[in-house]
């Protein structure tokens, strides 16, 4: 079982027999959950983000405890070590982490629905002068590299390559810079910075990290490195595209651990796509046939998320597993 490593632009700019090759590229690495990503984000906005947030990590306790927004549930402002917790697990994650997404207005319709979510984002500005318009650029630039990979997907389904526009316009897409703090490993012994899961959501992408630890869970349950070539981004899939796609692609099955002998911390950051919360997920028609019967009944992409976030331990006044059990 393979990643493939596909070339965006090939599908956007190059011939129709190129097109189709990065489709079936991509609908058969999508087999393991993941597929890599040849794309033209910006090197050096990729550079000026993950310094910045690196600088936020270091900043004392005190200081990034000042950004968290109580009621969020982990979707926006800063998240503590040992607070998200795998959802088939008992022991939070190793990770600390900084979350924000696109503001909408009072007014919209969304933001009145869903007071939690499109609120102005909390980022360290105060202490970053500047951050918040790098990490608001960020945000967008790799929403928009989303956008345009759900475009291949969408092909490959056998629907209009805008399909996932119209969800994806407002929907509630969360950045997410994360921490892993070092740890000291026996010799022959790993930790498990994050437990086994799935993301919750479309799509993730993964532009960099600043060290090894990702790993993929195969159809037989063994672990393999997640090592994407130089220039790629590592793009994931969650639970809702499984919803909608009636299984055909599943979720990315993943973990981060911390192998024998490796120094040092770990950062990433990473874009979960989230349609708008009102969508109902309900399988595309082309998924369903006679040997791929209907699998799933529709659900509120809110509702999905309500569940998960529960499962995930992010819950502030409904925490499943205490740090201190």
């Amino acid at each position: 079982m393979e990643i493939l490593d596909v070339d965006l632009l090939a599908f956007e700019t190059g011939s129709a027999e190129e097109r189709r090759s990065v489709v079936d590229g991509v609908l058969r690495s999508l087999v393991t959950g993941f597929v890599y990503v040849e794309h033209d984000l910006s090197v050096d906005l990729i550079d000026e983000a993950y310094a910045q947030l690196e600088a936020f990590f270091t900043l004392p306790q005190e200081r990034k405890d000042t950004y968290v927004v109580p009621g969020s549930n982990g979707q926006s402002g800063y998240t503590g070590l040992l607070v998200e917790t795998a959802a088939i697990a008992d022991v939070p994650d190793w990770k600390e982490m900084l979350n924000w997404g696109a503001p909408l207005g009072d007014g919209h319709p969304l933001r009145a629905k869903y007071p939690h979510r499109y609120g102005p984002p909390t980022l360290p500005e105060h202490d970053l002068p500047g951050v918040r318009d790098l990490l608001m650029h960020f945000h967008h630039s790799v929403a928009d590299l989303q956008r345009r990979v759900l475009r291949i997907i969408a092909e490959g389904l056998g629907a209009h390559e805008t399909f996932f526009d119209e969800m994806l316009t407002d929907g509630a897409t969360l950045t997410r810079a994360i921490h892993y703090p070092a740890m000291e490993q026996a010799p022959g012994e790993q930790h498990v910075w994050a437990g086994e899961h799935a993301d919750i959501n479309l799509i993730t992408v993964l532009p960099r990290a600043t060290a090894a630890g990702l790993q993929l869970k195969t159809p037989d349950g063994e672990w393999s490195d997640v090592a994407p070539p130089e220039g790629s981004a590592i793009i994931n899939t969650g639970l809702m595209l499984e919803r909608l796609t009636n299984g055909m692609i599943p979720p990315g099955i993943h973990r981060v651990v911390s192998g024998a002998g490796q120094q040092g911390d770990r950062y990433s950051v990473v874009q979960f796509a989230h349609p708008t919360p009102w969508t109902i997920l309900a399988p595309m028609p082309s998924t369903v046939t006679a040997e791929n019967p209907l699998r799933y009944s529709a659900i509120a992409a809110s509702d999905a998320l309500d569940k998960v976030l529960y499962e995930i331990n992010l819950v502030e006044d409904g925490r499943r597993v205490d740090a201190d059990d």
